[in-house]
């Protein structure tokens, strides 16, 4: 029975695929091993981005992804302009077996965050 309750409890405390978790982003952040990756366009990323992020398209994330994390327990942040490619690209990762995937949402929300900290 104890078994069964912390598996739960380890299950609730990781947000549901794609859903927006700024808050785990941010802690995910402070690991100096966390992957941070903007999955937005070229001209968007060229616009502004956040620091110390690896930009790779949510068209080409399946095909580079393993090239820049090849470690599949490795923490990876998402983010794009809203948050809703994010989400996708959230659920394709784990869907290829990546275990620690947050999305941190849209691109102007998690910069101040990450600023505000």
């Amino acid at each position: 029975m104890y078994r069964l309750l912390m598996i739960l409890l380890a299950f609730s405390a990781t947000a549901i695929a794609g859903e927006i978790d700024q808050a785990g982003a941010l802690e995910a952040l402070k690991r100096p091993d966390t992957l941070l990756i903007d999955v937005r366009t070229a001209e968007e990323y060229a616009e502004g981005a956040i620091p110390g992020s690896v930009r790779i398209g949510s068209e080409e994330l399946r095909a580079r992804i393993a090239a820049v994390a090849p470690d599949k327990d490795q923490p990876v942040v998402l983010y794009c302009r809203s948050g809703r490619r994010s989400s996708a690209a959230q659920d394709l990762l784990q869907q290829l077996g990546y275990r620690q995937v947050i999305n941190g949402g849209g691109y102007e929300q998690l910069r101040e965050a990450i600023q505000d900290q």
